[in-house]
Formats: structure tokens, C-alpha cells, sequence
């Protein structure tokens, strides 16, 4: 029997894959630690990619697939049909550690069942703010982790103030720096050929649906393409993800269709897109890379409307709300800064190689499953 720990990853989506991918290696690559891989939502859909084929490219020995569409795409069944996947999954692998990363639902549902089945799970990216529905799912899930790896001392902070005791906290930076700050992206030129780019110069559209205003996403969507339009600048934009509301978003990027100089794609690896960020002109819509990844590139971006809210605020960072002069503005504005120095808000890309020397401590075994509420005096 082996003696290796057992550590199974969760993964429902393309971003938070693209954040633990060096992680998982580096438990896969370990002698004493063995990894899993738990691959549903998104990752499982054709219309968004099927990025299961990413994944399965990684060469990772255990890789279990479990499809939580619903019917309905709501988020309460998405939680509930994961959390019955994924119950049945640890009962079998009987794990030593779970690790979920930051607000999706099926973060929470791996957080539910271990702490309700005495596992120990570990939190990627808790402590953070965005002002939507996610923030809500991203503290709900770090109340029931055992253990947090967090971007900065300013999540450290939050997590204190939460309750949380300072022992469980490691302060790591984000995983995926350490893949933007390697020398192992491909070129642009390599990029733009696999992809079918044909622009020299372009922005990147990357923009989600907030389930908390689902009744105004179709309006929100319909300026937002509009003022594209009106720009006549190149884009590539890259599919929603797949939350309530997506199908709105979807239905007004059909009005692109047939233009010239915008490209459609449903998604893209995680290095490529990497790629293509750090030699965009700006990055566009209300997507989280606009706010952590971009500004290490010194890629200018315009936040629209509050999925980011009160998050990291570089001064590449351009707001504005679904007004489609005011998106047009911040359109030219965003076209005439200057690329300064990236900044290190979120860690300095040696994220995974503190996360497998924490694995490796044996301290980190000894965390109570039992948690403790500590008072801030």
C-alpha cells in the first residue's frame, strides 16, 4: 500500500485551472505526495472549449471527469449536483487533503464535502474582495477550509479578521504568476498562427455575467458590444464563462459575427492566452485578469461595471459602467497609456514553490480538522 499523502485538486473552469496547474505538478512530482484531479463544470462542455483536452494534455496520472450541468444553470443545483459527484469520488480516493481555489461554486462544494467528511481542505487565493455574489462563495469557502494559501498579506489580514488562525495562513502569492514570469510561454507569432489571429495590433474581450444583476445582463451586454463595434479597433474575444446568464451574452456576440476585425474563440490555453495578454494593446470587459494579470505585463485595462469591484487597482486600470460613450472613451484613453513596470500586488512568482514546501512540512499535517474562532484582541 502506498504511503504517499493523497491530494486531490478540484477544477471547474479554465481560470482556475490555468491557477493551479504548477501546483498540481509540483504534488505530482513530489515522492512522498500523490495528486488528483477532479475535472467538471465547464471543463466538460463543448460550446466552452471542452478544456478536459488541456488538462489531459498535462499528463497527469489521475484525472476523474464529472459532468454538474444542470438543466436549470443555477448555481444551488450546480452546488448541489457537484457536491454529490464529488462525495462520491473522496469516499472511494479517501484523501489526505482537498484543494479548492477561489469563487466558483464548485470551489464550495469541495469545501462542503470535506470539512463535512473530516478531510482537511486547503484554500487557493481566500481573503480577497470583488464586491459580487463570488465574494460571498470565496469567504464561504475559506470558513470551511482548514488551511489558506493566499496572494498577500492584505488577504492574510482579511482571513484574521474572519477568525481564522494565523498558523493556517501562508502567505504564497498567486499561482499563475509563476507561469506569466517564466520563459516557457510561447510567441506571439506562435500564438496568432494556432489561433488564426490576423491582427499586428488588438484587444483582448473577456466579459463575464454577474449573477447578482441577472435581470440587466442582456442591456449590459447589448452596449458593451455596441461600443466595440463603434470602436473599429481588432479584438479577440474569448467566450463568458458558463454562469447564469452567459446564453445573454453569447446571443448579442452574434452581432460579430461575419466582421472582420474581431475573432471569436471559446477558449484558449492557459499560456497561450498568457501570451496574448502581455502583448495586447488593452484588455476589455470585467474579467479578473484584467485586474491581477494584466497589470504585471503592464497591459492597460478597462474594468466595466462591479464584477471587480474593490479589488487590486493599478494605475493601467481604467473603470467605467455600461454607458456606451463612456466605454468609448476609456476605449482611446486605454489606447494612448504608456506600459509602465508590472507591479508585485500579487506575489512574485514563486508561488508553487512555497505551496510544496509548506506540503512537505509536517507541521502542516498537524492542523486541527476542528476549527477554532480566533477572537482579534
Amino acid at each position: 500500500m502506498s504511503s504517499k499523502r493523497k491530494i486531490i485538486f478540484l477544477t471547474g473552469t479554465r481560470a482556475d485551472f490555468g491557477k493551479i496547474k504548477s501546483l498540481i505538478k509540483s504534488v505530482e512530482d513530489s515522492k512522498n505526495l500523490e495528486a488528483y484531479v477532479f475535472v467538471t463544470g465547464m471543463h466538460l462542455l463543448e460550446k466552452f472549449g471542452y478544456t478536459l483536452i488541456e488538462i489531459e494534455r498535462c499528463g497527469f496520472k489521475h484525472i476523474h471527469t464529472f459532468n454538474n450541468a444542470t438543466s436549470e444553470k443555477t448555481m444551488d443545483l450546480t452546488l448541489a449536483k457537484t457536491i454529490e459527484g464529488f462525495s462520491d469520488y473522496i469516499k472511494k480516493i479517501q484523501p489526505d487533503l482537498i484543494v479548492v481555489h477561489g469563487d466558483r461554486v464548485e470551489a464550495l462544494a469541495g469545501a462542503v464535502t470535506g470539512s463535512l467528511n473530516n478531510i482537511l481542505v486547503a484554500h487557493i487565493e481566500g481573503g480577497e474582495v470583488s464586491g459580487t455574489v463570488d465574494e460571498l462563495i470565496r469567504h464561504a469557502v475559506s470558513k470551511l477550509s482548514h488551511i489558506h494559501f493566499v496572494a498577500n498579506e492584505t488577504a492574510k489580514k482579511r482571513l484574521m479578521q474572519m477568525g481564522e488562525i494565523p498558523e493556517s495562513i501562508f502567505v504564497i502569492g498567486s499561482p499563475d504568476i509563476d507561469i506569466m514570469l517564466s520563459d516557457q510561454l510561447p510567441g506571439i507569432d506562435e500564438v496568432k498562427k494556432y489561433y488564426e489571429i490576423p491582427f499586428a495590433h488588438y484587444a483582448v474581450v473577456l466579459f463575464h455575467p454577474v449573477t447578482t444583476e441577472i435581470d440587466q445582463t442582456e442591456k449590459q451586454a447589448e452596449k458593451f458590444v455596441n461600443a466595440l463595434i463603434r470602436s473599429g479597433k481588432n479584438y479577440v474575444v474569448i467566450y463568458p464563462n458558463n454562469d447564469l446568464g452567459s446564453e445573454k451574452i453569447l446571443n448579442q456576440y452574434q452581432k460579430l459575427d461575419g466582421l472582420k476585425n474581431f475573432r471569436i474563440i471559446p477558449s484558449m490555453r492557459f499560456e497561450y492566452f498568457l501570451t496574448l495578454l502581455k502583448h495586447a494593446d488593452f484588455v476589455i470587459g470585467n474579467s479578473s485578469a484584467g485586474i491581477r494579470e494584466a497589470p504585471y505585463y503592464g497591459t492597460p485595462s478597462i474594468n466595466i461595471g462591479t464584477r471587480q469591484n474593490k479589488r487590486g487597482n493599478a494605475p493601467t486600470i481604467l473603470h467605467t459602467d455600461f454607458d456606451e460613450d463612456g466605454i468609448l472613451e476609456a476605449i482611446e484613453k486605454a489606447s494612448q497609456l504608456n506600459h509602465p513596470e508590472g507591479h508585485n500586488e500579487f506575489g512574485d512568482g514563486t508561488a508553487t514553490e512555497k505551496f510544496i514546501k509548506t506540503l512537505k512540512n509536517p507541521d502542516i499535517w498537524k492542523i486541527p480538522k476542528q476549527k477554532i474562532f480566533r477572537d482579534i484582541n
